[in-house]
């Protein structure tokens, strides 16, 4: 279904996955990755996300460090992974996903170029809230985003739709933290944080340990409900 492409920025180039649904047209979608790379995983969100009607790309947000990372999760895999995670300049990613979704706002297959939408996973959970924040984007999902609590200074800044998935046993995102995420966000209107209690993070990954059929159909749900009302397809 996918394919591809490069992204141009103020700083060079970078590779993007494309999937675009079988009717060849519709919505947009930024997707932000885990901190296993542009992987097998991220492409069948990807894929899945056209079956639903739209068009994403899923930016390599590692290229400054090495381009093309792809990792498993195998303990080597998290090794390598977190190591990237140490390294990467989450301001620069954000430059990176803007440049993404001007690069989205130029497809043929884009139904409405004006308004975007980000969903993003662990490290790309909080690149789609700084996305929220800082990029002109009709819509963000998080997904068990590490690291939101330290930004909350920047909420005020959001215009657009925001949809936190919040995993109840997440350890790297402990109580005292979703607390003061859910706290800030009850305060914007049209902001909301999800809490899923029993599960862990990565609880969306398909395949992963740490899978949960009933809170991700629930997210799932819960995102496409956003995600439609935003940017459609109507």
């Amino acid at each position: 279904m996918g394919q591809t492409i490069r992204i141009p920025s103020k700083d060079g180039s970078f590779n993007a996955y494309l999937a675009v649904p079988a009717s060849g047209r519709g919505p947009g979608i930024v997707m932000c990755q885990e901190i296993f790379g542009v992987n097998g995983t991220m492409r069948t969100l990807a894929d899945r996300y056209a079956q639903e009607g739209y068009v994403v790309l899923v930016p390599d947000l590692f290229w400054r460090i090495e381009p093309g990372v792809e990792l498993d999760y195998s303990p080597e895999g998290w090794k390598r992974a977190f190591e990237f995670f140490q390294k990467y300049d989450q301001n620069k990613g954000v430059e990176d996903i803007a440049a993404t979704v001007a690069a989205l706002r130029q497809r043929p297959e884009l139904d409405d170029v004006a308004n975007v939408g980000v969903i993003g996973y662990c490290l790309g959970g909080k690149m789609a809230y700084l996305a929220a924040c800082r990029c002109d984007v009709a819509c963000s999902v998080g997904y068990y985003g590490v690291g939101i609590e330290q930004a909350l200074d920047e909420a005020d800044n959001i215009k657009g739709r925001l949809v936190l998935h919040l995993a109840g046993e997440d350890e790297y995102c402990p109580p005292e933290a979703r607390a003061q995420i859910a706290a800030k966000l009850a305060t914007l209107p049209r902001a909301e944080a999800f809490s899923y209690p029993g599960v862990d993070h990565a609880f969306a990954r398909p395949n992963g340990n740490h899978y949960d059929k009933a809170a991700d159909e629930t997210a799932y749900a819960r995102t496409l409900a956003a995600l439609k009302s935003e940017i459609g397809p109507r």
